[in-house]
């Protein structure tokens, strides 16, 4: 039921799927997916991105912008060292939406493959629609550039 003037917004889906090979071992690239969900997340522009992850089931994702302000862009939902993280929750977005990221992580030799999806339903917005693609793209290399990094 809709009251006042203004017209529903269409409900929309969201899929970004996209594998890495990161050559470094298993628990390294683990390790570099949880730092960059952390407090090493930056923007595109380099710009740092205060986020603390609570890494246990239940724990939140969160953008601490201090004194008691900041952004819930989730909850881990899914969480076993070193092969898998699941978040769920609104992300990035601050309108009718709920997503769930998942990090899957695979051991190949003295290497890892890391396949990342990011799944949404929700008031979508265009402009999201079209810039989490090459963000999450962004985040991704730089668990693969941390990891390689740390592995050295």
């Amino acid at each position: 039921m809709t009251t006042g003037t203004s017209s529903p917004q269409p409900i929309e889906t969201l899929e970004i799927l996209k594998a890495i090979d990161i050559a470094a071992p298993i628990d390294i690239a683990f390790e570099a997916v949880l730092e960059e969900f952390g407090p090493e997340a930056q923007m595109m522009d380099g710009t740092a991105m205060p986020f603390k992850l609570e890494a246990w089931p239940g724990g939140r994702w969160f953008r601490d912008l201090g004194n008691n302000s900041g952004h819930l862009w989730g909850h881990v939902q899914v969480i076993k060292p070193p092969t898998l993280l699941e978040i769920c929750g609104p992300m990035m977005m601050s309108y009718p939406a709920m997503n769930h990221l998942q990090y899957r992580l695979v051991a190949q030799g003295s290497g890892t493959r890391l396949t990342f999806s990011h799944r949404g339903v929700g008031s979508i917005t265009p402009q999201h629609r079209e810039g989490m693609p090459k963000g999450w793209g962004h985040w991704i290399d730089k668990v693969r550039d941390r990891a390689e990094r740390k592995a050295k």
